[in-house]
């Protein structure tokens, strides 16, 4: 049975953890602020990690109360305010640090001689109910088009254009090896509307210049689809970074011989060269794939590429993936089909900080304070990963058999590590009564 002793040594060393995790930021933070702002920096982050509240979890409101206590919630949200309005810090302090954070994730998978792959991918943040905040652009809501997909007993779902709201762009990368838990490198958003007009393209390309200058070939990037197009092909081999991405099936290419037509038509009566059962964890079951790579050429980029086509069975829509590297040996080609494969885990993480870390609640009215607390977000969900570190399972294993117990076969069994564990560490802190990092001051 859990003592109150083992849920104190728990929390002692989860606060612990975090405040290591902290440390270099909160002394940079500590020369550029007055101290109390640093302490309010990290009572923040801590219940940001503590709180689950989709719809209202990141009010400045909500938050105060948390920070200085529900009859001293006004003097929080203050504290708070003062944080996120002080000219003295911006939020290029918690870029460097993200990004601080991938680069020495980089070289331990150097070290270790493991490949590092680069996963890239967009989103958006919606507020369909605001207007007037600064910075709001146009955004296609993923929202509305999920709700207008057809499922099954429904078969006449709303029809029309596509669903625009106010929102913000949003480009996120997450650095990982071929196995285990990734690492968050950078989290950015703009807005696509006049005063702070920005080009999506020139923000892509000023990211992977950046990715080129620090990392060079070390690191594997990953695209899906929304990337694919000559314009970023050309990036691509201009920066001469090595990539991985998906291509549509109705986007030309060129053979060898300069034949042009569909990526679809490359593969068409050509026989899958290897084939390997693999392990489905949707379905929960081995499904008998196959791989085909064939040399091809894009007028956008003057090096070789392969088209690597994996063939997922009969009632899927196979992969084209182009790529700049070696993919001749069926080898070779597997390694490009499981390093796309890992793109997943970008799409987790947009969904886990939509729905579990309330990303679109905010409603600061000024954009670099809206900035400020998206990033103290981004802050608690990179530690959240960090806490996914093999040398850690024995903590998670105990957060997760005291605070957040699963029976039936079915969840144990769902892959949800980042769900169950905050809801551990949401528990824990309830049956402490305490914070991971307490807050220590006078409402000064």
């Amino acid at each position: 049975m859990q003592t109150t002793a083992d849920a104190a040594a728990l929390a002692h060393t989860l606060s612990g953890r975090l405040e290591r995790f902290l440390a270099p930021l909160l002394l940079r933070l500590d020369r550029a602020v007055d101290r109390r702002l640093v302490k309010t920096f990290a009572a923040t982050i801590s219940i940001l990690l503590e709180q689950r509240y989709r719809a209202s979890g990141l009010l400045l409101s909500e938050l105060g109360a948390f920070l200085a206590g529900a009859e001293h919630a006004p003097a929080g949200t203050k504290r708070l305010s003062n944080l996120l309005r002080s000219p003295r810090w911006t939020s290029g302090l918690l870029h460097d640090f993200l990004w601080s954070q991938a680069d020495a994730r980089l070289r331990d998978l150097v070290c270790r001689d493991h490949d590092a792959l680069l996963l890239w991918d967009e989103s958006v943040l919606e507020k369909p109910e605001s207007i007037a905040l600064e910075g709001l652009s146009s955004v296609r809501s993923a929202q509305a088009q999920r709700l207008k997909r057809i499922r099954k007993g429904y078969y006449q779902p709303p029809a029309g254009a596509p669903v625009f709201v106010p929102g913000m762009h949003w480009l996120a990368l997450l650095l990982m090896g071929r196995s285990g838990a990734p690492t968050l490198a950078r989290m950015r958003w703009w807005s696509s509307r006049a005063p702070r007009n920005e080009q999506r393209r020139e923000i892509e390309t000023a990211v992977l210049q950046q990715c080129r200058r620090a990392w060079g070939a070390s690191v594997l990037h990953v695209f899906d689809r929304g990337f694919a197009g000559a314009p970023w092909l050309g990036e691509l081999a201009e920066a001469g970074v090595r990539f991985v991405l998906r291509w549509p099936g109705h986007i030309r290419l060129q053979d060898l011989l300069g034949h042009e037509a569909p990526a679809w038509q490359h593969g068409r009566g050509k026989p899958t060269r290897n084939h390997r059962l693999i392990w489905d964890a949707h379905l929960h079951a081995y499904r008998r794939m196959g791989v085909l790579s064939i040399p091809v050429r894009h007028p956008a980029c003057p090096h070789p590429l392969w088209l690597v086509i994996s063939r997922r069975g009969k009632g899927h829509t196979p992969w084209y993936l182009l790529t700049n590297e070696p993919a001749g040996h069926p080898g070779e080609a597997w390694k490009v089909v499981f390093a796309y494969a890992r793109r997943w885990q970008i799409e987790m993480s947009f969904r886990f900080s939509k729905s579990e870390l309330a990303m679109e609640s905010p409603r600061l009215w000024f954009w670099e304070n809206r900035l400020k607390l998206l990033l103290m977000v981004s802050l608690a969900y990179a530690f959240l990963l960090s806490l996914l570190d093999p040398e850690l399972k024995w903590l998670r294993d105990a957060l997760l058999k005291c605070f957040c117990p699963r029976t039936g076969k079915r969840s144990r069994d769902a892959s949800t590590p980042l769900y169950r564990l905050r809801t551990a560490i949401v528990f824990l802190a309830m049956s402490t009564r305490t914070p991971l990092l307490p807050q220590l001051q006078s409402s000064g």
